[in-house]
């Protein structure tokens, strides 16, 4: 479950920076700040995980034992 902050900055950024009434205009938020936005929830969510984006293997070479 995400927390109240990660859910009212994905709301803020797919809503409208600006609205006006009486058959008004409406203003798009700008791109960069939506892709700004994405990567930090991308961010906040991959930290969250077990491996959090880390994989170690151990490489062995053939004919070694």
């Amino acid at each position: 479950m995400a927390d109240p902050l990660s859910e009212s900055i994905r709301d803020n950024a797919s809503g409208p920076a600006k609205a006006s009434g009486d058959a008004g205009s409406i203003e798009q938020h700008k791109l960069s700040d939506q892709i700004a936005a994405d990567k930090h929830l991308a961010s906040k969510d991959a930290v969250n995980h077990k491996s959090r984006g880390l994989r170690f293997n151990k490489l062995v070479p053939p004919g070694t034992l």
